[in-house]
């Protein structure tokens, strides 16, 4: 059993001040692998201070400088793809498709702001005005269990690349995935202060963090009533935010789609990490003229996403992260029967074969109304809905007809209809018959789905405050 009993303040692993030890769980077995020593406020605290006093060096960096600490980054977080990849399945089920086709991004991340940052300009001229793009100072950036090296490398990066220097507090459900990066963020030499860990709980080291007097900027991916508590929390310091929060994507199939493969691309992206990503394309809004089609090809894809051993390749989903998650996902599953809403597939329980595990039956609901929760609310787990339309202006209606606002999905054999659909939805991101994004294009939320972007410049700037000289 691992024991992770230390957190990176000031260059160095610390004993933390905070004395709660937290299991870790395997979420296929329901077996402790491992326990996480927590930080508390004082922890909190000291690296805020850490962070503090690398930033009056850290900011005053040269482009050259801060692109080379990017490439170290770079190449340490690539050195332990694979103990990441091992991580990531043992602490979160993540299946081999998540591990091998998403984690990779993670030093691209540092690859990509190394890129941007060489012919990005902080000092531009606006009429007679020097516009000086200044970094912000401290950046705390708070990240999630899921695909947590993605999410700790899209904030790192975007916030070195600007000159701030960052605390970041993962998940204490990601302990394995946090060693693992902060031994790379060590073998980066970088200055000491400029990256702090802390693993810690949201009501004490978070909230510490998010209303720290010292804190410029919080950077945020995670549920819209913690968002919410971090506005509240940054309000009385005007702290600039990103907020990547929920989701409950649309993904609209227009009538001249080609149905099998669009369910498919639909399933694909509502399973997506065991149902647990906030951009997963939870409502499936189908045609009625081809209601029957849409229910006949899920219902022959649906092996595909059979639950099973995250470590076996040919498994679609693994189990979601805890039992309290578990509980959860139940719960909406007997509340969508209860609701009126016919189960095509899955169901309450475990699948059939699986008697110990976290592992929820992939579910499919039909003949659901958009007034229903199931269909409103976050689920994050592998259950999806399916909601009939007669036309373009109904989809689109229906679509929009949520407080979410992350991202969207169209199909069509018709690039122009799908173009015109795709430019009435209400979402940050809407792609057209593709379930990924474009890593150069702004990603962040419309609505209650958040506040600000991620990726190329729109990320940059977001650590960044403009300077206005003039004369």
């Amino acid at each position: 059993m691992r024991k992770i009993h230390q957190v990176y303040i000031d260059g160095h692993f610390v004993t933390p001040h905070g004395t709660e030890i937290a299991p870790l769980y395997n979420p296929a077995s329901e077996q402790v692998v491992g326990e996480v020593r927590l930080a508390d406020e004082v922890d909190a605290r000291a690296a805020v201070a850490a962070a503090k006093r690398a930033l009056a060096g850290y900011s005053r960096t040269t482009k050259r400088e801060r692109i080379a600490l990017l490439e170290r980054l770079s190449s340490a977080f690539a050195d332990r793809l694979d103990d990441l990849k091992t991580a990531m399945t043992e602490e979160y089920g993540a299946v081999r498709g998540i591990v091998e086709g998403l984690l990779p991004l993670a030093p691209k991340m540092f690859d990509e702001a190394a890129a941007l940052l060489a012919s990005y300009e902080f000092r531009q001229t606006r009429g007679s005005t020097t516009v000086s793009m200044d970094p912000l100072g401290v950046a705390v950036a708070i990240t999630p269990w899921n695909l947590s090296a993605v999410f700790v490398a899209q904030k790192v990066a975007g916030a070195l690349a600007a000159g701030c220097t960052v605390v970041v507090k993962p998940s204490e459900l990601s302990a394995l995935q946090t060693q693992i990066m902060t031994e790379a963020f060590d073998a980066a030499d970088l200055p000491p202060g400029v990256v702090n860990v802390v693993t810690g709980r949201g009501a004490t080291v978070g909230d510490t963090l998010t209303s720290h007097p010292d804190v410029a900027k919080v950077d945020f991916t995670g549920s819209t009533a913690v968002g919410r508590q971090i506005m509240r929390n940054a309000a009385d310091t005007f702290k600039r935010l990103t907020l990547e929060l929920g989701g409950k994507s649309p993904t609209v199939l227009l009538d001249d789609a080609d149905i099998p493969a669009a369910v498919g691309a639909a399933l694909t992206s509502g399973f997506l990490n065991n149902g647990q990503t906030c951009f997963a394309g939870t409502r499936i809004l189908a045609p009625e003229s081809r209601l029957d089609e849409v229910v006949e090809a899920i219902e022959s894809a649906m092996p595909a996403f059979a639950a099973g051993d995250p470590t076996d390749p040919a498994t679609g989903v693994g189990p979601v992260v805890s039992q309290a998650q578990f509980d959860r996902v139940q719960g909406y599953i007997r509340l969508g029967k209860e609701e009126g809403a016919h189960l095509l597939t899955g169901g309450e329980g475990r699948p059939e074969g699986l008697d110990k595990g976290w592992f929820v039956k992939p579910t499919v609901f039909t003949g659901v109304r958009n007034d229903m929760r199931i269909a409103r609310e976050e689920i994050f787990g592998p259950v999806l809905v399916v909601i009939s339309y007669r036309d373009d202006d109904e989809a689109v209606a229906i679509a929009n007809d949520t407080p979410f606002g992350l991202q969207a999905h169209v199909f069509s054999s018709d690039a122009q209809r799908a173009r015109r659909v795709a430019e009435r939805l209400e979402a940050g991101t809407v792609l057209i018959n593709r379930i990924f994004g474009d890593p150069e294009a702004p990603f962040g939320g419309m609505k209650q789905s958040g506040i600000g972007r991620h990726h190329h410049t729109y990320g940059l700037e977001s650590y960044l405050e403009p300077r206005a000289i003039t004369g």
